[in-house]
């Protein structure tokens, strides 16, 4: 028997923080069942498959992911593990009834930064749209200032310095089955609807 399969502490699938059904009709149930059930558990089970009697099986899912980040070696273990990281960022970065009025300490940064709320979040708009391929955009605080980056496949910010405050996945699996070709509605969507702007400002300065 492989003592290092017994002894590990396998990763584990987060339930949402929400009911497959809430985010509708700007994220659907369908999308939901498919997105999560489907490709954010697949992550996960894989990466589980993949660190069984590695240095990697005891380790939490964020150091994983750091620790594979720079090693062409450990490349499919770095995918998974950072798909599995960052959709779970991702679920936290919605609600239902979300968009709205950011916290007054998020507001305050993005008025610094971006000179406004609303130019912060065309920005953020305009970063998921452009994203060419599958990848991510995110909001995020880099020292006093927060920034606006894009990150292509499984890539995050988290190895790169810059704290991830808000996420939204790009991948045409996070929208397809809604809104076929039409990325840039998704986006608007979510940003004005459904971005959890209290998870973004609870993310600042930790």
């Amino acid at each position: 028997m492989n003592t290092a399969a017994v002894l590990s502490q396998p990763i584990v699938l987060p339930p949402l923080p929400f009911d497959q059904g809430a985010l509708a009709p700007v994220i659907s149930a369908n999308t939901l069942s498919f997105h999560y059930g489907k490709h954010h558990k697949t992550y996960v089970d894989t990466l589980n498959q993949l660190i069984v009697g590695t240095e990697f099986a005891d380790m939490p899912l964020e150091k994983i992911v750091r620790a594979t980040a720079q090693s062409a070696d450990q490349a499919a273990i770095f995918h998974n593990a950072a798909q599995a990281w960052n959709h779970a960022f991702y679920w936290k970065s919605l609600k239902p009834k979300g968009g709205g009025e950011p916290p007054a300490a998020l507001k305050r940064l993005m008025d610094s930064s971006f000179g406004s709320v609303d130019t912060c979040k065309r920005e953020l708009s305009k970063a998921a749209v452009g994203q060419f391929g599958s990848g991510w955009a995110w909001l995020v605080q880099d020292g006093e200032k927060l920034k606006i980056v894009k990150t292509p496949d499984a890539n995050t910010p988290l190895t790169d310095g810059p704290k991830p405050l808000l996420t939204i996945d790009v991948w045409e699996h996070a929208y397809y089955l809604d809104y076929q070709n039409r990325r840039v509605d998704y986006v608007n969507a979510l940003i004005e609807k459904l971005a959890n702007w209290e998870f973004a400002a609870q993310n600042l300065g930790q």
